[in-house]
């Protein structure tokens, strides 16, 4: 039998708290689902830090990538199925590509590329097409599939219709993401009516297009992505804690260049340190490797290195207060002093921190080529912009909030054990 349409003999589904059930009957997702690489991303939390934060937020790339097969699924099952705009020869490389979209995320996803300047897009190509399990089920498809799959997810492959349902301002990535993010933080920002949504999407030569009629569903959707930015990804807490972690894997990557003898030596972190991480080097890392290490570091006789990872495995977070890098640089200077002078190594305990610096995904219509505008399907058949016919999504669409904050271990700020003159000084300049 043909592999690319061969089907199991019964329904699998996984049930899931968003969508209810996600539906397999196709032999190569199920066997894509099985691969080692794709199980890795159990152990990839979908907010990294963010649990430290919204205590439930412990779910996964492995939940959140199911989420987007399922949601493409229905696309191309029930919405766009009969439709003359629609080629059903995509279908099994729209599903392959919204299941695999997340592969190559690592552990705690931003702050680890951050340190070792990587890329998670690079790596999910890499798996999808070097010698992986992933590759090999690819492959059993035809012999170019795995290169279609990685040119759908880079956004290079010619039909930009099948790419848009993963990577556009209203992408099946985004539907899941919002929503089962909402749900395991506990907030109300993220909900929006996707089955309304889905109901009133067209396919289109290049792009999905929503019927005008859709458009308040949309506005939604656009305020949803809006709040959850801004109550969600970039709660200062998080960013307290990826603070430290982006801390721990600068001061071990230090140590490690300064021949320090560790008393667990960070094998795992080795080819992350001297910049040549290989796909199978890469594969081996997850969450809890990172976590392992973290642990053990907390006894490690550098001070710095033992502080953070205590700070991070029990949650004793930094402070913050707001902070403006452009107009209080001298502050910022003076306070480097007072910390160096206190022995706190500003370097590791006095960071600025800006919400710029961060992924963000505001509505930004005609901005960049990769993420195409929203348009909608008027009744006399004219395309038109969303923000042209929203006024809700006019106000806010581009508009670019920058949030500062400086960063610092109250409880050392504090301690009047040593110092207290210097200590006395820095809260004064902090306003605390």
């Amino acid at each position: 039998m043909d592999y690319s349409v061969e089907k199991l003999s019964e329904e699998k589904v996984f049930k899931d708290p968003v969508h209810r059930y996600v539906h397999v009957r196709d032999k190569v997702i199920w066997d894509l689902i099985g691969t080692k690489e794709f199980q890795r991303l159990r152990r990839i939390k979908q907010l990294g830090t963010t649990f430290l934060t919204f205590h439930g937020a412990e779910h996964s790339r492995f939940t959140h990538s199911l989420g987007v097969y399922e949601i493409i699924r229905r696309i191309v099952d029930d919405v766009f199925d009969g439709r003359p705009e629609w080629n059903k020869e995509e279908r099994l490389l729209s599903l392959c590509a919204g299941l695999l979209h997340d592969l190559g995320h690592g552990p705690f996803s931003h702050s680890f590329e951050k340190v070792f300047d990587l890329d998670h897009e690079e790596f999910t190509l890499k798996i999808i097409l070097g010698d992986t399990e992933v590759n090999k089920i690819l492959s059993k498809v035809s012999e170019d599939f795995p290169k279609k799959v990685a040119e759908v997810i880079a956004k290079t492959y010619k039909n930009k219709l099948v790419v848009s349902l993963i990577s556009s301002q209203i992408d099946a990535d985004r539907m899941d993401y919002l929503q089962r993010d909402a749900y395991f933080t506990g907030v109300s920002y993220g909900h929006f009516d996707m089955e309304r949504i889905l109901r009133v999407m067209r396919p289109r030569e290049d792009q999905v297009v929503i019927k005008h009629s859709g458009m308040h569903a949309v506005e939604d959707y656009i305020m949803s992505r809006y709040q959850m930015y801004w109550q969600v990804y970039f709660h200062p807490v998080t960013r307290s804690a990826e603070v430290i972690l982006t801390k721990i894997l600068h001061r071990a990557k230090h140590l490690y260049e300064k021949s320090y003898s560790f008393s667990l030596p960070p094998v795992h972190f080795y080819s992350l340190f001297e910049g040549n991480c290989t796909l199978q080097d890469y594969l081996k890392l997850d969450e809890a490797v990172f976590q392992y290490y973290f642990q053990i570091w907390q006894d490690e006789k550098d001070p710095i290195l033992s502080d953070l990872c205590r700070r991070f495995m029990n949650r004793n977070l930094f402070k913050y207060v707001e902070f403006d890098p452009a107009k209080e640089y001298k502050k910022l200077a003076e306070l480097s002093s007072l910390f160096a002078k206190a022995g706190l190594d500003p370097e590791y305990y006095l960071v600025v921190d800006s919400s710029s610096d961060l992924p963000s995904d505001f509505y930004r219509p005609g901005e960049e080529e990769e993420r195409l505008p929203i348009h909608l399907l008027m009744k006399n058949g004219d395309i038109r912009e969303l923000s042209r016919e929203s006024e809700i999504v006019d106000a806010i669409s581009g508009k670019r909030r920058t949030d500062h904050k400086l960063y610092y271990p109250a409880d050392l700020i504090y301690d009047d054990r040593t110092k207290r003159n210097i200590k006395k000084q820095i809260r004064t300049l902090l306003e605390i």
